[in-house]
Parts: structure tokens; C-alpha cells; sequence
């Protein structure tokens, strides 16, 4: 059964359009109430990054909630992994993050955390999209649900993430620039590698309501790099506007990925003997990082491109280590959500016990060129009953062998197909991607 309003990590869209307006954020707070909460666990925590429509659709929820009866408690801005931690420590019945991740400030958008904190599965979404259609009712006045602020929530969530190294762990002598994207992290993320030590150059860590991940975070690592080389700095670490995305900058300004990262934790857990089982990524991973794990001995799987799916991969197989190359990095062991403060604490942990820098230790991965082409489709194409497309992709894979893959994908936001193809020879590898791209348009071109 399809979902109305739910996408791959809770329900977002531009403000003012469609379902982030205020009326329907209102009534989405009430089914909220009416699924998750109940006698003994009547308290939803309400947490946001920065954006400007973070006020209004905090007073909806609030709102909504009141209505149904369920008390709240507002966080203020704050990571969308330290809402998750907060519900559990707690005991709230839910998490709420107004949030619409590395997306600009005119889009928003509302995610959830059950009560252990994990993302919500697909059958309570489908129970609160049954509830959205029921009309609203509210209780009676005496029955009205309360709303209080927490306002020492930074500061718990600042000890967690120290927590989830060793306290024998000290970043002295390391300087760190720390790009916050003017997200949710401004006030923690360099708050957290202070206290532990380093000496931290901030930046982006003056949001507006307006500002949030325009030309900064861990989707446009540009600025950060050249801070990184402008103040002779041991590394940058970039983060979302929401807190679970982390990219990072090595001395000379180059680019760490997901995917790198990974391999940097998964190879030191190993050596540690404390991985425990393999590590999961998506389509997307980068065939450089499987192929670097294995030397390694370690087992790699691939899940459905977000976070959502690796996470059920990983506990499908009871692992503890998985995430994106985007920066998603879930340390299950560490904590229940992708957590971009948390994952960067465990790299500087092993560049403090080893001695190494960023750069050496990511130096086991070799990164195969990669060619990604979006090929605009009018019309739902069926590419696995285009004979021609499949052909194309047939022979693409039998020239690069064992040396490359070819991943075709549609687009679930838009009418794309997205065509990739890595391999070790760059020039390859994008002149097999252009004769995909060619075939799919013919074959569009053909259809019409």
C-alpha cells in the first residue's frame, strides 16, 4: 500500500505549498498524538533546525498535539540525531524534528523518532496518513495537553556525543575547522571538539532563518576547504543543516566522502577486533570502497539508495556499521540514528590512537571514477522492458568486466532516469555512460 504524504524520511516540501502549510502541519501534530501516544506515554519532544518556517510549524504542532491531548516539550534547534537521542533519555512516546535536511530554506519539512529513538516503520506512517484523513477532534479543555521548554537540551546532547568516545580520548594539538552549515549544529558541533581539546576555527555558525546550507555544509564543501588551507588547519569537518550528514576536508583541502569515512572506521574496528559483522552501504557506494573493504576481510552489502534502508539492512544482519556516501554514517553501537558529530568523533579517535592524519588513514581506498547522468523522462519508463536499454547496459558491463559496474535508477522525486557508471578508466567509464544516456533518449524519443 502506497503512502500519501510520507516519502523516504518523514514528509517535506516547499513552504506554503502542499503539505508544509500550517493547517495541515496542525492536524499532522493531532495524528501524531492519536497514533503514537497513550496513557503512559503522553509526551512528544518538538526539536528544529534553523529555518525561518521552524517557528511557524513549531506552534502548529504544538498545537495539534495540545489538541489530541499529548503533552510537549520544545527543544529549540537542535540535530536531528540529538532529537532522537533526547526521546529516548526521556521516555518521550515520540521524537519531531522540523527539518528539511541540505535542502534551502524555502523547503521544510517534518521527520520522527519512536520512542527507542529509530526512524518511524512504513506501517505507523501508514496508520498517522489514515488518521490525516479523519476528521479533527479535540479534547475536552481539561484533558488539553501542555507545552514546556527544555532548555538545557544543547548541553545533554553536547555530553552524549563526548560519551561516545573514550575519556582517555584528547584532540589537544589538533586544529579542526568546523562548518555548520548555519544549521542545527551551530551551537554543539564546536562546542563538542572544544571541550575535547582541539583548537576549532567555526564557521557558518551564524544562521538567519535564511542562510541555512546556502554555499556551506556538507553538501558544498568548497568553503571549508579553502579555511582548512587559509588557517593550516589538521582538518575540516562539514556538516548538514540538520546534523546526520558529514563530510570532511583533509589538510590540503581534499574532499573525504561517505564512503571514505566508512572505510576509515570499518578497517580500524577491524583491526580492533570490535566490528562486529560487516558493513552495509547503498547502490550508490562507491565500488572502490567494497573492493578496499574486502582486502580487509570484511563482508559489504548494498541496500536501496537512504538511510531508512540501511539501517534495515543492518539489522537485518545485526550489523553495526553502515551509511551513504552522501555522509550518512549510522555507528549502531554509538547510537540509534546517522549522527554527522558522532561519526566525526569516531575518525578522530583513530587519528589520535594511531597518529595518523586524515589523509593516511583514508589512504587504504582507492576511489574509482564515477559518471552520473540524469536523462529527463516525460513519462514513467519502464527500463526493464526496454530491450534496447538493457542491451546498452549489457554491453557496457561486459567491457568494463570486474574492473566497474553500471547502475541504472529511477529518479523517486523526479522524471529522471539516473544513469551511473564507475570503473578504474575515467575516459571509459563516461564515454559508456553518454552511449546509455543516448540509448534511454532514443528510446523516449521513440515512445513519443
Amino acid at each position: 500500500m502506497g503512502r500519501k504524504y510520507f516519502g523516504t524520511d518523514g514528509i517535506r516540501g516547499r513552504v506554503g505549498d502542499g503539505v508544509m502549510m500550517p493547517d495541515f502541519v496542525l492536524k499532522l501534530g493531532w495524528s501524531i498524538g492519536r497514533v503514537l501516544c497513550s496513557d503512559d506515554r503522553n509526551l512528544v519532544l518538538i526539536g528544529k533546525d534553523t529555518r525561518i518556517s521552524g517557528y511557524m510549524f513549531e506552534s502548529a504542532l504544538e498545537a495539534g498535539l495540545s489538541a489530541a491531548g499529548v503533552n510537549s516539550r520544545l527543544l529549540g534547534p537542535m540535530p536531528t540525531p540529538a532529537v532522537a537521542y533526547l526521546t529516548r533519555t526521556l521516555r518521550a512516546a515520540a521524537g519531531i524534528v522540523i527539518s528539511a535536511s541540505h535542502n534551502p530554506y524555502y523547503d521544510n519539512g517534518v521527520k520522527f523518532f519512536s520512542a527507542d529513538g529509530k526512524k518511524l516503520p512504513d506501517s505507523v506512517e501508514l496508520e498517522i496518513e489514515n488518521q490525516l484523513d479523519q476528521p479533527l477532534e479535540v479534547v475536552s479543555s481539561d484533558q488539553l495537553g501542555k507545552v514546556e521548554r527544555i532548555n538545557d537540551a544543547a548541553g545533554r546532547y553536547i555530553e552524549f556525543c563526548k560519551s561516545t568516545i573514550p575519556t582517555r580520548i584528547k584532540l589537544n594539538g589538533l586544529k579542526i575547522v568546523v562548518d555548520c552549515a548555519h544549521g542545527a549544529t551551530y551551537h554543539i558541533a564546536p562546542n563538542v571538539f572544544t571541550e575535547l581539546g582541539a583548537e576549532v576555527i567555526s564557521i557558518a555558525s551564524e544562521p538567519d532563518g535564511l542562510n541555512i546550507n546556502s554555499a556551506c555544509g556538507a553538501t558544498n564543501p568548497k568553503a571549508l576547504r579553502m579555511a582548512v588551507i587559509e588557517h593550516h588547519a589538521d582538518l575540516g569537518v562539514a556538516i548538514d543543516g540538520d546534523g546526520d550528514r558529514l563530510i570532511m576536508v583533509d589538510h590540503e583541502g581534499a574532499t573525504v566522502d561517505g564512503d571514505e569515512l566508512l572505510y576509515v572506521i570499518a578497517q580500524a574496528r577491524k583491526a580492533e577486533n570490535i566490528l562486529h559483522g560487516g558493513v552495509v552501504g547503498t547502490l550508490m557506494s562507491n565500488l572502490g570502497l567494497e573492493h578496499a573493504l574486502q582486502k580487509h576481510g570484511i563482508e559489504f552489502k548494498r541496500a536501496a539508495v537512504g538511510d531508512r534502508y540501511v539501517m534495515e539492512m543492518m539489522q537485518e544482519h545485526s550489523w553495526l556499521l553502515g551509511g551513504e556516501s552522501s555522509g550518512h554514517i549510522i555507528c549502531l553501537d554509538r547510537t540509534t540514528t546517522g549522527d554527522a558529530i558522532v561519526a566525526a568523533l569516531q575518525v578522530l579517535q583513530i587519528l589520535v590512537t594511531t597518529g595518523k592524519s586524515l589523509q593516511e588513514i583514508k589512504s587504504g581506498m582507492n576511489k574509482y571514477p564515477q559518471t552520473l547522468i540524469n536523462v529527463p523522462v516525460e513519462s514513467k519508463l519502464d527500463i526493464n522492458n526496454a530491450p534496447n536499454i538493457q542491451q546498452a547496459v549489457k554491453d557496457a558491463e561486459s567491457d568494463l568486466a570486474d574492473s566497474g559496474r553500471v547502475l541504472l535508477r529511477p529518479s523517486g522525486t523526479e522524471p529522471l532516469i539516473r544513469v551511473m557508471v564507475e570503473g578504474v578508466d575515467a575516459p571509459k567509464v563516461k564515454q559508456l555512460a553518454q552511449q546509455i544516456a543516448k540509448q534511454i533518449e532514443a528510446t523516449v524519443s521513440a515512445s513519443c
